[in-house]
């Protein structure tokens, strides 16, 4: 099946989305340092990116994709979330950086059968309730143009009636969006961005996201019930840094749960060992990072739970929370290399620029495993329609 990557950055969802059997044939992105990482590692025929076309470099808006029409099964991307970012200005529609308007319109172009579109948690806030739900009416409707010099409230009004009409002008989609946290689906990283999946609407697919399958209770009942967790590690009691906060609800489970157990800093990092000051060893990428410290707000991951959220900053790296807590109570920040696995980028995948640059890139990447999980799902259901 054929896709088309919009908005690619370091490529986290696109490799996902590949994985899950779909083969791109058009990449955008406007960042030079991201279309550098993707040429990279294309370059070097790193498996989860060797068959990608070269990265189309520039401002997607002067971009005709009507070429191809009818040929693509699935557009995705991510528009650029710094309009709806806790971290951002929260400017939203007045915000020039907002490609929404640019997302709809290529989906309109390509009539792809399905399309996958995430963005930043924060732009479920209830500031920006009424443009989020523009958004999705636009991406129901993506023939409904609008027109020159119309106020997009006056746009989102006409939406509302068309969407309440018998009136249908093709293409128009099933479109469903919902918060996901990323540790639900294997990701070692607490890391929620909402996800808007359309089918179109010829298909008849009745489509829900898919099931979680991982959980905290697991992780809780590994830690605490049978300590499973610790063991696997080969952590001696003594150096269990453990919580009577989660030993008392772990007490209150009565069953050990279904799912797969979170997974923590600690299971993606361990095989990495320490980063050194030349980052020079068996992986790529991984060299420590000096200048790390702790305060009020930014206090750093724990070794077992998932990391907490991966972040780019407005101005940079913030670097408060892209930091690891040892068990003595020290921190440091994550190298470029520990920073990839917890997006579950492949081990094989380098990122090119300075530290700060390489941070940026994955702090505004999607988990290749959750776009994996929810990529494969979509696919399965198109496969239904094609069989």
């Amino acid at each position: 099946m054929k896709s088309v990557e919009l908005f690619a950055g370091a490529g986290g969802l696109g490799i996902g989305v590949s994985e899950a059997g779909f083969r791109p044939v058009q990449i955008v992105e406007w960042d030079k340092w991201c279309c550098d990482t993707i040429e990279q590692n294309r370059s070097k025929k790193v498996h989860a990116v060797r068959d990608w076309p070269e990265p189309t470099l520039g401002d997607i808006r002067p971009i005709d994709f009507r070429h191809l029409a009818g040929s693509v099964d699935l557009v995705t991307g991510g528009p650029p979330c710094q309009p709806f970012s806790m971290g951002g200005k929260h400017r939203a529609f007045d915000d020039k950086r907002d490609m929404w308007p640019q997302a709809v319109r290529v989906v309109r172009e390509i009539r792809p059968k399905a399309f996958i579109f995430e963005n930043v948690k924060g732009m479920t806030r209830a500031a920006f309730a009424t443009y989020f739900s523009y958004i999705e009416l636009q991406l129901h409707h993506p023939a409904i143009l609008r027109r020159e010099g119309e106020d997009w409230r006056d746009h989102f009004g006409r939406l509302q009636q068309h969407h309440t009409s018998d009136e249908k002008i093709p293409p128009e989609y099933k479109v469903v969006a919902q918060v996901l946290n990323s540790a639900d689906y294997g990701v070692p990283q607490k890391r929620e961005r909402v996800i808007f999946v359309g089918f179109r609407s010829d298909l008849k697919i009745a489509w829900k996201f898919p099931q979680p399958t991982h959980s905290a209770d697991r992780l809780l009942w590994d830690k605490y019930r049978t300590g499973e967790y610790w063991d696997r590690h080969q952590i001696a009691s003594a150096n269990r840094q453990t919580s009577e906060l989660e030993r008392s609800r772990a007490e209150r489970l009565r069953d050990r749960p279904i799912s797969e157990a979170w997974q923590t800093v600690r299971d993606a990092l361990s095989k990495y060992g320490e980063p050194t000051e030349t980052g020079t060893g068996r992986f790529r990428n991984h060299k420590l990072q000096l200048g790390a410290r702790s305060y009020p707000g930014h206090t750093g991951s724990p070794l077992d739970q998932p990391a907490k959220t991966l972040k780019a900053g407005v101005h940079g790296v913030p670097g408060g929370e892209n930091m690891l807590v040892r068990p003595d109570g020290s921190v440091r920040y994550f190298s470029v290399r520990e920073s990839a696995a917890l997006q579950t980028f492949p081990d094989q995948y380098e990122l090119r620029g300075s530290w700060s640059e390489a941070m940026r890139q994955l702090g505004n990447a999607v988990p290749v495993k959750l776009a994996k999980s929810i990529a494969s799902d979509v696919r399965r259901n198109l496969e239904g329609v094609n069989g």
